[in-house]
């Protein structure tokens, strides 16, 4: 298949491949728990894409900052929560590309303390040189992005505003490549049925991938974890949308409905609170494998992953796999979570 950097706009940021590493020793540990045989664990790493921390926006940025860029824009205009992600790889891609960045990030999780505030991802996108706006939770987002853009423009700057998670049809080309890669890696390994687990959010990791397994036309199911919102079936809808625009932007069929298998029961009482099955997973990870989860995303996907193998979901494939989607950061701003009572 051609190279995507070659049809559309691009950037490049993260370090590529990142590894596809085996979890035996997690298999170890869950088969004791069950008393029956697992398929093979493999973990994805990429938390490990490079750009300030790494994580999966790294390779939507890519093609995201490209069109940025191919537009003439000197000034990149993000939003998210307190605690984002995706904010502080925007800004990392931003000074990359000799660019200014705005973020605008909603107080939407209630109940954190000082850290919360203070540390995490937050202190890395202020390191980072952007200008970071933070605005209540409940403020009409719509007309926040609109003021701030005309602003910029009022001031000579031209702004390029990327969506939350960078979940747009030419953010998700970078979960298109992503699919190819981990396709290619598992057929080296000569893993037959395999299952791609992640945690899924914003949308445009798990479109992404679906576009790319659709193009490529086999390889690893995917299966998103929800950790993102309490209305399910909408996101699960809206997740459909956009791999159908990235398949577009392709020029492949587009995924039929059921290719979105969203699992609905890892959320907890809300996006960003803590939950003790996340708790449990993260250290777990950490002590059998020595890889850092994070609180909001990949704690709660693995939470969900390990429910999966538990309850025998995979027991007759080959092999499964984790997609470390990064966040580590996040650890910092939910101290209180992991201290010693």
């Amino acid at each position: 298949m051609p190279s995507l950097s070659g049809r559309f706009p691009y950037f490049p940021l993260a370090h590529l491949p990142t590894p596809l590493a085996e979890m035996k020793r997690l298999r170890e540990a869950l088969s004791r728990e069950t008393g029956k045989a697992l398929p093979r664990l493999f973990i994805k790493r990429d938390d490990c894409t490079g750009l300030a921390g790494g994580g999966n926006k790294t390779r939507k940025l890519e093609f995201l900052i490209g069109e940025a860029l191919a537009q003439g824009a000197d000034t990149v205009v993000t939003t998210g929560a307190v605690q984002s992600n995706h904010a502080r790889q925007t800004a990392a891609a931003a000074a990359a590309a000799g660019l200014s960045s705005v973020l605008v990030l909603f107080d939407t999780v209630p109940y954190r303390g000082r850290s919360y505030r203070q540390s995490g991802n937050l202190l890395l996108d202020r390191v980072l040189g952007a200008e970071v706006r933070i605005v209540p939770g409940d403020a009409d987002a719509g007309a926040i992005f609109t003021a701030t853009m005309d602003e910029l423009a009022a001031a000579g700057r031209n702004p390029y505003f990327v969506p939350v998670g960078g979940s747009s049809a030419v953010g998700s080309l970078g979960y298109v490549n992503a699919y190819r890669e981990i396709a290619d890696q598992a057929d080296a390994l000569k893993l037959g049925d395999t299952v791609l687990v992640h945690a899924s959010s914003s949308g445009g990791t798990q479109a992404g991938l679906i576009a790319g397994a659709r193009e490529r036309g086999g390889g690893p199911e995917v299966r998103g974890v929800n950790v993102y919102r309490t209305d399910h079936e909408p996101m699960a809808q809206a997740i459909h949308a956009l791999a159908c625009k990235t398949t577009a932007l392709l020029e492949a069929p587009a995924p039929a409905p059921g290719a979105v298998v969203l699992d609905s029961g890892h959320l907890g009482e809300r996006y960003g609170l803590p939950t003790d099955a996340m708790r449990r997973a993260v250290e777990l990870v950490a002590r059998v494998e020595g890889v850092l989860l994070d609180p909001v995303y990949t704690g709660k996907g693995m939470a969900g992953f390990i429910a999966q193998l538990l309850a025998g979901e995979h027991s007759d494939r080959d092999a499964a796999i984790f997609l470390h989607t990064g966040g580590m950061p996040g650890l910092f701003a939910y101290e209180e979570e992991f201290s010693p009572e």
